[in-house]
């Protein structure tokens, strides 16, 4: 099915999506595509990355508290962490994320934003174990 002005979507998508996940997350998931999820990664950057996360309206760190926020609620784990790691890009500090899942704890119940606070902490120190192997370096 032809999407309709999809193409710069994408291409916006793209450059959004590597700048707040990276090149390397970028390239892991673009290298696993396969014929079967290539329309559905395509349909992913271009909505959520090229309309959503590169609208203007909202600046990125904002945005990455929403989804951090909603991913907690939801109890959508792997992406949860994968956002948390984002924040190194879209300047949402360990303070923010708390802020974020103590909002989850009152509006989407306790135990998602237990599990998320535990999901959380654990990126957390891995984020900053990497820092400290790469001598302070991103």
């Amino acid at each position: 099915m032809a999407d309709p002005g999809a193409g710069d979507s994408h291409e916006r998508g793209m450059a959004t999506r590597r700048a707040v996940l990276g090149d390397a997350h970028v390239d892991r998931s673009a290298a696993s595509a396969t014929p079967f999820d290539a329309a559905f990664q395509r349909h992913i950057t271009a909505r959520a990355w090229g309309d959503v996360w590169s609208d203007p309206q909202i600046d990125r760190r904002t945005r990455s508290l929403l989804t951090i926020a909603l991913l907690a609620a939801l109890g959508h784990h792997e992406e949860l962490a994968m956002h948390v790691r984002a924040t190194r890009n879209t300047g949402a500090t360990p303070e923010d994320i708390r802020e974020a899942l103590m909002h989850v704890a009152v509006y989407g119940g306790v135990p998602a934003a237990n599990r998320a606070f535990a999901i959380a902490k654990q990126t957390l120190a891995g984020m900053a174990a990497e820092t400290t192997e790469n001598g302070g370096d991103r």
